[in-house]
């Protein structure tokens, strides 16, 4: 299909030197449209079909700065090629200056119809380019706020799974709070409240990515705090009244928060279950960044670890801490030191905040 020639405008008090335009620039490829004045040329530029315009300086009526600036401001506009018989440099840089795409001097024989033809066409070129350019900021800009639009939408959408998670596992701590209460047997009563530790510990990081601006990571040191509110109001009596917490601001991402709580609760169950045979006593949880590492420590003043011994025990809370010591990499040790039991965990952590860090006796 044949592309339809470009039109080109000329506005021209010279009838005689427009007629010598519209022969020259057919020949070339361009249709050509006479206006006599500024004021005509304004009006037809307003029906559109304009590519590109030729306009002339001295003109009766409006001049040809005055109609350029009046062509500029109509939205859209074709790009502009001032024609002037001067050979005053200071018009062209006005011209230029007011918004005009080339400037060339005119000569009443027409010889300047070839340059008109070139200027017109680099005109028309750069237009097309800018247009392109302008289609494609807008493009990017658009893309932008779709993207935006989008990680927005996924912000609500993971805070509300985030929400739905972490009720729905707190509903399955609470059901298994009231079995532990209402269970006659020690062992079984025990069981039920591990088992509602546990799941409290996963329950307390959905709760912490809900409430949170950042889904990819969560404070140690308030996460930990929750947790160890959640603990105390499931003991009996005053079996975790001296439970206690020192945490630094550590963020950890999700996964490694839900495995710290899980130790956690073990070793600090572990501690309320045979440390203290005749009551209760301190029971102290303590995280501090060392270097690049993270160093966590439950650590009691009671009967110490030789002592501990419970055939009903099944071994599973070690066997707990144990996974989840794999899953961070950690090393687990007791500190022989220490009178009562002391368990510590080192292991890796890429997000320690700025400043020199502690470190961890």
């Amino acid at each position: 299909m044949n592309q339809a020639p470009p039109t080109l405008l000329y506005i021209d008090d010279d009838a005689a030197l427009a007629r010598l335009v519209e022969r020259g620039l057919a020949r070339l490829g361009f249709k050509v449209i006479h206006a006599a004045s500024g004021e005509e040329g304004l009006k037809r530029l307003r029906g559109g079909g304009i590519d590109v315009i030729a306009l002339d300086q001295v003109m009766p009526g409006l001049d040809g700065l005055d109609t350029l600036t009046q062509i500029l401001a109509i939205p859209g506009a074709p790009p502009v090629v001032f024609v002037t018989a001067s050979q005053d440099s200071s018009v062209a840089v006005t011209a230029l200056k007011a918004g005009a795409a080339d400037y060339l001097v005119k000569d009443v024989q027409g010889a300047f119809i070839p340059l008109l033809h070139v200027a017109a066409d680099g005109a028309l070129r750069q237009a097309q380019l800018q247009k392109a350019r302008d289609e494609a900021e807008a493009e990017v800009h658009a893309s932008r706020d779709r993207y935006a639009a989008l990680a927005a939408e996924q912000e609500v959408l993971l805070r509300e799974v985030n929400h739905r998670v972490g009720n729905s596992l707190q509903i399955i701590a609470s059901l298994l709070h009231l079995q532990a209460a209402s269970a006659t047997q020690d062992d079984v009563k025990a069981a039920l409240t591990n088992a509602m530790g546990r799941v409290a510990a996963v329950a307390q990081v959905h709760r912490r990515l809900y409430t949170s601006h950042d889904f990819k990571s969560v404070l140690l040191n308030l996460y930990l705090e929750s947790l160890l509110d959640d603990l105390r109001r499931s003991a009996e009596g005053n079996k975790m009244s001296r439970l206690t917490l020192t945490a630094k601001p550590i963020e950890v991402d999700p996964d490694r928060a839900v495995a710290i709580g899980i130790i956690v609760n073990e070793l600090v169950m572990n501690a309320v279950k045979y440390a203290y045979p005749d009551g209760a006593g301190p029971i102290h949880v303590d995280v501090a960044p060392d270097d690049d590492h993270i160093v966590l420590s439950i650590a009691d003043e009671g009967v110490g670890v030789n002592a501990r011994s419970d055939p009903r025990s099944t071994g599973m809370g070690q066997r707990i801490v144990s996974a989840m010591a794999a899953k961070l990499d950690a090393s687990v040790e007791r500190d022989p030191d220490h009178e009562g039991t002391r368990i510590v965990l080192r292991f890796r952590c890429s997000k320690i905040p700025p400043g020199k860090p502690a470190s961890a006796n």
